[in-house]
């Protein structure tokens, strides 16, 4: 019996039936339960009945069962490009955790409510767990998307692990003028557990990226229901939980809209760009060598010393942008040397302003840069793009406090 087979276990009255795995040891079966779930059996005394051999070909030339896609004229094109993440992950047998490892087209097999929603071209920018993304990588990735809507891509799906995809939407919502959608997306929960939420996601992220709403978006579950999914600007996006499936939440705003996962319908909520408003370009320089501090009490100036070397810094720091008044004197030093140093709130609502009280009219004067309500991962983000792309300090300046990718709103409201 070879690891596709599906198979029959049973010891004493203990019975399971299943697709056999790669096991890294000798002793050791490995089932895929019918329920989604692996299963490890000593060999032992086990008695093993072969049900029906090469169910799924496993780490064979086909990498699991093969879906159709077949070019149809009458429907759209979308780009399917895959940088990992547990959407497109599977079980390491070597040590048992999950771990990236599909290509595009191996997302198309695991996923085959995808077949006959759209043409689809797959493309691989990275093969990695999203902790591992780097600037490096964003610039592939918006030459990537580029490339894919140039060569006619009526859409994009990237598909991405949820811990850092707030962070690679935002560069490529920086990086990127798009005439058509493009959306991020992954899962909270892999293919072999039965609560995964890797199918609704994909199929509702096809359905933005045929939508008119062209701009950089990410596309997750808006509930921890399989209901629907929503569509968050990428520069307003944070992942607010660790696990749950409706982790991503548009800070400050509505989503832009909702996509419908039963009647595949979507429903727009706030203003967006929409197809063919702009034309493609690109602006894929990044400085990668900006340090975000997030200031907490008792924290020293000495902390300040990330920056020393860098090019920018951006404070996460307390209430409307304050940090101890200790750190004032070295904040203006790194200011005076050329670095800017852009102030933005720990808090998840709201907007620095840093007239109201003694200690942010000193750092106003000490030379800090107010980011308004963008968020610190974005505004971190958003200092390496203006530090690339500017001409200087002064254009740095401008450009942050200036709303470029719908990062920055003109003031802050309540919503309901």
């Amino acid at each position: 019996m070879n690891a596709g087979d599906r198979v029959r276990t049973k010891r004493a009255d203990t019975e399971y039936e299943g697709v056999l795995l790669p096991s890294s040891t000798s002793e050791h079966l490995v089932l895929k339960l019918d329920g989604g779930y692996n299963v490890g059996i000593e060999r032992g005394d086990v008695e093993v009945e072969l049900i029906e051999s090469d169910v799924y070909d496993i780490g064979g030339e086909n990498g699991g069962e093969s879906s159709a896609i077949e070019f149809d004229e009458d429907l759209p094109t979308v780009s399917l490009i895959s940088t990992g993440g547990t959407i497109a992950s599977t079980v390491d047998y070597r040590t048992g955790a999950v771990t990236a490892q599909f290509d595009a087209e191996d997302v198309l097999r695991a996923v085959p409510d995808l077949a006959g929603l759209a043409n689809y071209r797959g493309r691989v920018v990275a093969n990695i767990l999203s902790e591992n993304m780097t600037p490096n990588i964003w610039r592939e990735l918006a030459e990537a998307v580029s490339e894919e809507i140039e060569a006619g891509a009526d859409g994009v799906v990237v598909m991405h692990g949820t811990d850092t995809m707030q962070f690679s939407a935002s560069a490529l919502s920086f990086m990127l003028d798009t005439p058509v959608p493009v959306v991020f997306t992954g899962s909270q929960r892999s293919a072999d557990r039965p609560s995964s939420d890797n199918v609704m996601n994909a199929v509702c992220a096809v359905e933005a990226a045929k939508s008119d709403l062209a701009e950089v978006l990410v596309c997750m579950h808006a509930t921890d229901s399989d209901d629907r999914c929503a569509l968050h600007r990428g520069t307003r996006v944070r992942k607010n939980h660790t696990s749950r499936r409706d982790a991503f939440e548009t800070v400050g705003a509505k989503p832009l809209a909702e996509v419908d996962y039963e009647s595949r319908q979507l429903t727009v909520r706030s203003e967006h760009a929409t197809r063919g408003e702009r034309e493609l370009a690109l602006s894929s320089d990044l400085e990668a060598d900006v340090e975000l501090l997030k200031y907490t009490p008792g924290m020293g100036p000495g902390a300040l010393s990330i920056a020393e070397n860098a090019a920018g810094l951006v404070i996460e720091a307390t209430g409307l942008g304050h940090v101890h008044t200790d750190w004032i004197p070295r904040i203006e030093e790194l200011v005076e040397s050329g670095t800017p140093v852009v102030m933005t709130s720990q808090c998840i609502e709201g907007r620095v302003c840093d007239r109201v009280y003694d200690t942010g009219r000193d750092l106003l004067d000490a030379g800090v840069i107010e980011a308004g309500d963008t968020l610190p991962g974005t505004a971190k983000v958003k200092l390496m793009w203006a530090l690339a792309n500017a001409g200087s300090v002064a254009e740095v300046d401008e450009t942050m406090r200036t709303d470029v990718a719908g990062e920055l709103t003109e003031r802050s409201v309540p919503w309901s």
